[in-house]
């Protein structure tokens, strides 16, 4: 049975890709290129699953909001 995640993908100041699995807790990596860092996250995913008993709520992604804040 497949399993959806939604991953979130940012690229730190460094130029690195960084993904992260908000329904799995300390599901993460990063990598050089997309392409790599899709094929570490799947690896990631399936490394979490194997170690944890059960998955977060499972939430539907709606989006990212950009907010800027005078400081």
């Amino acid at each position: 049975m497949a399993r959806e995640f939604d991953v979130i993908v940012e690229k730190d100041s460094e130029g690195y890709f960084v993904a992260s699995v908000p329904a799995l807790a300390g599901c993460h990596t990063q990598a050089k290129s997309l392409d790599e860092l899709m094929e570490r996250i799947r690896e990631a995913i399936e490394l979490c699953l194997e170690v944890q008993d059960e998955v977060s709520e499972s939430l539907e992604f709606v989006g990212i909001q950009r907010i800027s804040i005078a400081a």
